[in-house]
C-alpha cells in the first residue's frame, strides 16, 4: 500500500501526471526511514532533514510534523513487513514546462515502503569494497534532492569495478559516499567530516557520533584529507538502510589489515543495542 495525493492505494495503481515538476525538472525532494519491529527510527529528525530539504529548494511544507507521523503510520500499518525502509516523495506538483515557480499548485505527496534486510551477516563478517572518484556533484548536497543522476552515475561506479559503493573526494578531502556517509579510523580516532553544503547530513552518521561520544570512543568531526582515507586504519559506511558496514577494500587495496576493526565492532554492537531501546521506546544516551 502506497500513499499518493490524499489517497491510499495499491503501488500498481498509482499515476501522476506527466508535466509533474518531479517528472519533467526533478523539482522535488524526498527522505527515507527505516522502521524497525513497526516503529519508525528517529521520525523527528528525519522529518527535520525533509524540512530543511523543502526549505532548500523554497517548496512550503505540505504537512505538519503530525500529519506527517499519521501517514507513516498508516503506510506502515498497511505493508506487511515489520522491518520497513520508508520512502517520502515531495515535488512542487503539477504546472506547464517553465523553469520558473508555479504559482498556486498543490505539491505532490508520494509515500511507499518496501522491506528493509538487515544487512548481510557474510558482508560484516568480511568488510565491503569501495572505489573512489572526484566528486563532481552540484555544490547543495546537503539537500536530499530527487534529482539524482549523478549520484546513479557514482554509485553505478562501484558496480561496474564489483563493490558496493563509490568514495567522493573534492580537493583532496573527502566528503562523503554516493548514497551514503564515510567515517576514517586514523590514530585509533574515528573522524568524520563535518557538517556542510557537500554532503548529506545523515541521520546514522549522527548516531554514531552520538554512540561515540557517550562510549568515550575518541572521534574528531574535521576535514578529513584522501590521504587520511588512502592510509586508515578502519573505513566505515552508513546509512539509514545499510546501517554500519566496515570497508575492508578501497580500489583493490586492503584497508588496514584487510579485516574489519575492533573500532566497527564496537559501534555496530552499540547501534544494535541503540536499535533495541528505541524499539522499546526507551531510547537514551
Amino acid at each position: 500500500m502506497i500513499y499518493l495525493n490524499g489517497d491510499f492505494m495499491p503501488i500498481e495503481e498509482a499515476r501522476i501526471p506527466v508535466l509533474d515538476r518531479g517528472f519533467i525538472f526533478g523539482d522535488g525532494v524526498y527522505e527515507v526511514i527505516p522502521v524497525y519491529s513497526r516503529k519508525p527510527f528517529r521520525l523527528a529528525e528525519h522529518l527535520r532533514r525533509l524540512q530543511h530539504s523543502l526549505d532548500g529548494i523554497r517548496l512550503l511544507n505540505p504537512h505538519s510534523g503530525k500529519e506527517w507521523s499519521r501517514l507513516v503510520e498508516q503506510i506502515i500499518a498497511g505493508n506487511e513487513s515489520d522491518d520497513q525502509s520508508l520512502y517520502l516523495h515531495v515535488t512542487r506538483g503539477v504546472a506547464k514546462r517553465d523553469h520558473a515557480f508555479p504559482k498556486g499548485v498543490r505539491p505532490t505527496v508520494f509515500i511507499m515502503s518496501n522491506p528493509l534486510p538487515a544487512p548481510p551477516r557474510e558482508l560484516l563478517a568480511t568488510g565491503v569494497a569501495v572505489v573512489t572518484t572526484n566528486d563532481n556533484r552540484w555544490l547543495r548536497c546537503d539537500i536530499k534532492a530527487i534529482s539524482l543522476l549523478p549520484n546513479v552515475l557514482l554509485r553505478q561506479m562501484a558496480i561496474d569495478a564489483g563493490a558496493i559503493e563509490t568514495v567522493l573526494l573534492r580537493d583532496g578531502f573527502m566528503t562523503e559516499g554516493a548514497a551514503s556517509n564515510i567515517f576514517v579510523v586514523k590514530n585509533e580516532i574515528l573522524l568524520a567530516p563535518p557538517k556542510n553544503h557537500l554532503m548529506l547530513p545523515g541521520i546514522t552518521y549522527d548516531v554514531v557520533l552520538e554512540l561515540a561520544a557517550a562510549n568515550k570512543i575518541r572521534h574528531e568531526v574535521r576535514a578529513v584529507s584522501e590521504y587520511e582515507v588512502r592510509t586508515a586504519q578502519e573505513l566505515l559506511l552508513t546509512s539509514s538502510t545499510k546501517e554500519i558496514m566496515p570497508i575492508t577494500r578501497l580500489d583493490g587495496k586492503s584497508v588496514g589489515d584487510g579485516k574489519p576493526g575492533p573500532i566497527f565492532a564496537m559501534l555496530y554492537q552499540l547501534y544494535q543495542n541503540y536499535k533495541i531501546t528505541v524499539m522499546r521506546g526507551s531510547a537514551a544516551f
